[in-house]
């Protein structure tokens, strides 16, 4: 990280991120073509989780190339300067690689359901078979994350 001094050290800083963010951006490459889409997401045990239609183009791009990265953020806001230069943005921000794999045992998924609605509400939720089946869970196995802060 070239800006040291902004680099949020302590994992409970990261977590808070993670804990915090709204959206997660899913970064994927197929062909040398970048794709990259805002997903709802949950965090839970090292692993991000993102649910998806059964088909589509970031489930082919995953089943072509599993690695991915991802990146979301905080406290953000627009800080006006006098002049065009002066102008900034102040925010926390993590950002990572990792591997993205499908989950397809319907157990695994209903699992994953609730880490991901765990992470926007506190109420509790029942699954039905038929809407589990129709939905694809993309689990992120993360292989590094970093986090940087400008406040």
């Amino acid at each position: 990280m070239r800006r040291s001094d902004r680099e949020l050290k302590n994992r409970a800083d990261i977590e808070d991120v993670l804990a915090r963010a709204r959206i997660c951006h899913l970064a994927l490459c197929r062909n040398s073509i970048p794709y990259v889409v805002p997903l709802n997401f949950g965090y839970a045990g090292g692993c991000l989780y993102m649910h998806s239609a059964v088909e589509g183009r970031k489930i082919e791009i995953i089943r072509a190339n599993n690695t991915v990265s991802f990146a979301m953020y905080i406290d953000e806001r627009l800080v006006p300067g006098r002049s065009a230069c002066k102008w900034s943005t102040k925010y926390k921000s993590v950002m990572g690689q990792g591997k993205a794999f499908l989950l397809e045992d319907p157990q695994k998924k209903v699992e994953a359901l609730k880490i991901i609605l765990r992470h926007y509400s506190d109420a509790e939720f029942a699954f039905d078979p038929a809407q589990v089946a129709r939905v694809t869970i993309i689990k992120v196995v993360i292989d590094s994350i970093t986090g940087k802060q400008s406040i």
